[in-house]
């Protein structure tokens, strides 16, 4: 059985906690009651949420999902677009980079092009936008949303990062969750990512009876699966493959929520991280710039490498202080979700939805 580490909790912040927890019930009552009111939509609007703050991989679960419904189906992404640039509703196009989208977003254009991404702070606005083009997307994922009321999606799909299982946490300030764990009665699909290689037949059941998902809600365990090294600089390198890393001396430069899971990855190649860690969505300054040249340089090693996340990389290429010494040594870690069980049934049921729902999208048009 695997063992978690537990939970930090700031127990001093539990009063702040109890406040918040009153916030979140007055704004959802208002919601069920129609103070508030949402809005439907008669296409398939697919929810990628969850109830913590911190990574729990919404971005490779939202990958995930356009790469397996663009096969039958117009694909499009609606996230806020988070420390972006620009203002209101941004459609992407070719020469979008990630001042105008944010990072992910960013990301998610540049591996599907033909998806119909769009960044938008008020998701109504921006469903409407983009079922008014010319082609409008036959499906749309809304990218971290779960809080977002005012749209009530067809499917919600909650992540549960399994290193800080929700049941153990508490609500902000004290911990880490946007709203209480019994929040999760109302997804459609519960995903616990992050899973180890080594997970065991009692760790599943541990879990699936802590969550304790209800008979119509589907539970499912991921995993991220390391693809080959990319270059920064498309012009500077080439892709290279992960047996690259053994032995190397890596200077990890990151600006995500957790490092963890990728220093634990490295260590199966060399034991020879050095790290410069930043604040996630971290916006890299000159000086910042200067400061990984120099600890680079002082690396007293030849076979050395920087190495940086993908949505780290979104933001970098852009930086005009990157020499081309630099350039020739920075790459970032692809990323891409693996089911550990049930990955056939996952597929069939998000086919199925969408296929069901996609019918009302002719009498919406009307």
């Amino acid at each position: 059985m695997i063992k978690n580490q537990p939970v930090h909790i700031n127990k001093w912040l539990l009063p702040f906690s109890w406040l918040y927890r009153l916030i979140v019930f007055i704004r959802n009552k208002f919601f069920d009651w129609g103070i508030l009111k949402h809005e439907e939509f008669d296409i398939p609007v697919i929810c990628i949420g969850n109830v913590t703050v911190g990574g729990t991989g919404k971005t490779p679960h939202t990958e995930y999902l356009v790469r397996l419904l663009q096969q039958k189906y117009r694909v499009g992404v609606l996230s806020r677009g988070y420390k972006r640039k620009s203002k209101g509703f941004v459609l992407a196009t070719n020469d979008s980079d990630s001042r105008d989208l944010g990072d992910e977003s960013f990301q998610i254009k540049q591996k599907f092009p033909n998806a119909i991404v769009a960044v938008d702070g008020n998701r109504r606005r921006g469903i409407k936008e983009m079922l008014a083009l010319e082609n409008p997307p036959e499906v749309i994922l809304l990218d971290d949303a779960f809080q977002h009321r005012y749209v009530k999606p067809s499917y919600t799909i909650i992540l549960s990062d399994f290193n800080r299982p929700v049941y153990e946490d508490e609500l902000l300030p004290a911990g880490r969750l946007r709203e209480p764990a019994s929040a999760l009665v109302n997804a459609n699909m519960i995903i616990v990512t992050k899973c180890p290689d080594d997970m065991q037949p009692i760790d599943y059941r541990i879990i699936s009876h802590d969550i304790n998902a209800f008979p119509y809600q589907g539970l499912y365990f991921t995993q991220f699966t390391y693809k080959q090294l990319q270059p920064v600089f498309k012009d500077s390198a080439v892709e290279q493959p992960l047996d690259i890393l053994k032995g190397k001396h890596i200077l990890l430069t990151t600006g995500i929520a957790s490092p963890k899971m990728i220093l634990k990855k490295l260590e199966e190649y060399t034991d020879k991280v050095d790290t410069i860690i930043y604040p996630d969505h971290y916006s890299f300054k000159a000086k910042d710039i200067q400061h990984i040249i120099n600890k680079f340089a002082g690396i007293p090693s030849e076979n050395k490498i920087i190495l940086v996340t993908e949505k780290d990389a979104t933001r970098l290429v852009l930086n005009e202080n990157t020499d081309e010494e630099i350039k020739r040594h920075m790459y970032y870690l692809p990323i891409e979700v693996t089911f550990l069980d049930k990955e056939d049934d996952f597929k069939e049921k998000i086919y199925k939805h969408v296929r069901e729902n996609s019918g009302n999208r002719r009498l919406y048009k009307k």
